[in-house]
């Protein structure tokens, strides 16, 4: 089933349009019929495996690739048809590229004023100023590329594309390039900026967990189709298939067949409440929906086949009878949790995180 998009909230009205969007790069339709919105002041990230035409959809609102079929808006106003493109340079978009893509030869000043042609020297300074100081960035205005951390790079690269005060800005994978530590650091940094600064923001990023992170709204594509869009809770609580569930986190899939409104798994019956008797089902089940205790009392029992301590959580490997045959299956537990290998433990099942899809995948 494919999701329709999500209605922007009632005070924010659409800045970037793009209006069932089409694209194919020869025989291979990159984008199909997508159709998504972002309002003043939102950030919405784009998301998907990769080759899902996430950036391609970019690009295009980007005035980077030519639109084959369908329309942008910014503003209400049409900037690209099929046979009518405005260049990105007057169409009021701010872009921050994978790589940044600044100019070495350059100062970190002179980087940003590059964008404000239109000013004067004292204007293209002063406007370049502070729109490194919103990005924290003023005391080196007068240094190289070349001598800034990554982290530093990607907020000179925001500070540029800020500067001319576009109307709608676009980041493609902007913290890819930095190490796991600095990625958290600075996207947290240019959340802040972004809020503070209110322009209307498409985000591309094949990290779930930052979209989760950076996004009012987030749209899932697939195969170049969107699978569902809606705020992080809706896709993370609600998702609409297999799919848009395990892009969002780790699942243990498990079968089953309806009975009664509901499906009976190895580790305790799961409501299905809208479908029909004997339809084949596939459980999704997050690890983190499974909570581990001292084996004892009605709930089901599981043997520990492996613990692992990743930090924050543990994970457990556990097998258990499921019908004819063993399940195996992983937990997720908070902190330290590491029970011995062949010890066995009781298993209670959070519901909220378990979905059940018919096995070919339509609802």
């Amino acid at each position: 089933m494919i999701a329709q998009p999500v209605a922007l909230e009632p005070d924010r009205q659409p800045v970037l349009d793009l209006l069932r969007i089409g694209h194919r790069f020869g025989r291979l339709r990159a984008v199909d019929n997508v159709t998504l919105s972002v309002g003043h002041g939102e950030i919405v990230c784009l998301v998907g495996p990769s080759g899902c035409g996430k950036s391609t959809l970019l690009r295009i609102a980007a005035g980077l690739e030519h639109v084959q079929e369908g329309r942008v808006r910014i503003a209400g106003d049409v900037v690209a048809q099929p046979g009518r493109d405005r260049p990105p340079e007057r169409r009021g978009v701010g872009l921050v590229f994978q790589d940044y893509a600044l100019f070495p030869h350059l100062s970190v000043i002179d980087n940003v004023r590059f964008g404000l042609s239109a000013l004067d020297g004292a204007g293209q300074r002063r406007h370049a100023l502070a729109a490194l100081e919103r990005v924290g960035m003023a005391d080196y205005a007068l240094a190289y590329p070349h001598t800034l951390s990554g982290g530093q790079q990607q907020r000179v690269a925001l500070a540029r594309a800020m500067a001319p005060r576009p109307r709608v800005l676009l980041l493609d994978e902007p913290f890819s390039g930095l190490d796991a530590r600095l990625r958290i650091q600075v996207r947290e940094q240019t959340l802040d900026v972004l809020k503070r600064s209110g322009v209307a923001t498409l985000i591309v990023t094949h990290d779930p967990e930052e979209a989760m992170f950076l996004a009012d709204r987030i749209a899932v594509m697939r195969d170049g189709r969107l699978a569902q869009a809606g705020t992080p809770v809706d896709l993370y609580c609600r998702p609409v298939d297999g799919f848009v569930a395990g892009f969002f986190g780790d699942v243990n899939r498990l079968s089953g067949v309806v009975r009664d409104g509901r499906v009976a798994t190895a580790v305790g019956a799961v409501p299905a409440p809208l479908m029909a008797d004997g339809t084949g089902v596939e459980v999704l089940i997050r690890p983190e929906a499974l909570r581990l205790t001292e084996a004892g009392g009605d709930a089901p029992r599981a043997r520990v086949t492996g613990a692992r301590l990743l930090g924050r959580s543990s994970l457990v490997q556990l097998r258990l009878a499921g019908g004819d045959e063993e399940v195996e299956i992983r937990a997720r537990m908070p902190g330290l949790f590491i029970p011995a290998i062949d010890s066995f433990v009781s298993i209670d099942l959070d519901r909220c995180q378990s979905f059940v899809f018919p096995t070919n995948g339509a609802i």
